[in-house]
């Protein structure tokens, strides 16, 4: 498949991506704050058609993020899904009741030039999809420990602390939860439906999918969403992007002009990324802070 269309299903990833974030914010409204890490959350959300709705296009999005990686390298994929701020930000402004300041219009045209510097001049190599058990130990020994010990650190803190530490525990299982669904779709690719289920990775994606998500949701309830949100956005790409590197052996190289274009391209990337969060997260606290209409 072509990149172009590889960069089209990233997009509508991020879009659908961006929705169910929203959604699943105005949903929260009602939790209350101190059933923020505990059981009360899920069950509370459950009972929530809003909710529903809101993770159904979580789905869908992941859906077409999932068709984007069988056909093109997570080093392309996972660095565009940060194009959901440039969706988020104006259906959080508009629920908000506020218009996107011309600093925010800014911050957006510079990660759409960073983004689009980034799919012209980036050279993804795709790997072997096909890791060893030392390769995934490796990574059981790092991930495992970080993760849990955001977790327990977000037990004991309040405010923009917790938020943060489930920030960087949801960043870094999507970013694994990214290189997992690269597996799966190379079997189905190569194989069938029986020689993706003779492997641990659907089990496992299913799994840390469930987890990331109330670990996700526990940080939207956790208020502190400028800081929370950036976090999230950035960690994704860079766990997949490390992550696809050291799994699957994937590099990301370029030429002439590009060697230089690049790494700038990258560090616009990242600091339009974590100013559109920092904003994209005010007004979702905004929404948030808004008495929910009476029937």
């Amino acid at each position: 498949m072509s990149q172009p269309v590889v960069v089209a299903l990233a997009l509508i990833a991020a879009l659908c991506a961006a929705l169910g974030i929203v959604v699943r914010q105005l949903a929260t409204r009602d939790v209350p704050a101190e059933a923020g890490m505990s059981s009360a959350i899920v069950t509370s959300l459950l009972r929530t058609p809003l909710w529903w709705a809101g993770l159904a296009t979580a789905a869908a999005g992941y859906g077409f993020q999932a068709l984007a990686l069988s056909f093109g390298s997570l080093m392309l994929v996972q660095p565009l899904l940060v194009s959901a701020l440039l969706f988020a930000l104006p259906i959080s402004a508009r629920l908000a009741g506020r218009r996107v300041s011309r600093t925010e219009w800014g911050w957006a045209v510079l990660l759409t030039a960073a983004l689009a510097v980034f799919v012209l001049v980036a050279h993804p190599r795709q790997g072997h999809n096909d890791p060893s058990p030392q390769t995934w130990l490796v990574v059981s020994a790092i991930l495992v420990p970080l993760v849990l010990g955001c977790v327990l650190c977000a037990s004991r803190a309040v405010g923009t602390q917790r938020a943060l530490y489930l920030a960087t525990a949801v960043g870094v299982l999507f970013g694994l939860i990214a290189v997992l669904t690269k597996l799966c779709t190379h079997r189905l690719q190569v194989g069938s439906w029986r020689a993706m289920l003779e492997t641990p990775a659907p089990y496992v994606l299913v799994v840390l999918a469930v987890v990331a998500t109330v670990l996700q949701q526990s940080a939207l309830h956790a208020g502190a969403l400028p800081a929370s949100v950036p976090a999230m956005l950035v960690l994704e790409p860079v766990a997949a992007v490390l992550l696809g590197t050291l799994v699957l052996g994937e590099q990301l190289t370029a030429h002439g002009l590009g060697l230089v274009a690049l790494p700038c391209a990258l560090v616009a990337l990242a600091a339009a990324t974590v100013a559109l969060g920092r904003d994209s997260g005010t007004l979702d606290e905004r929404i948030a802070a808004q008495p929910l209409p009476k029937n």
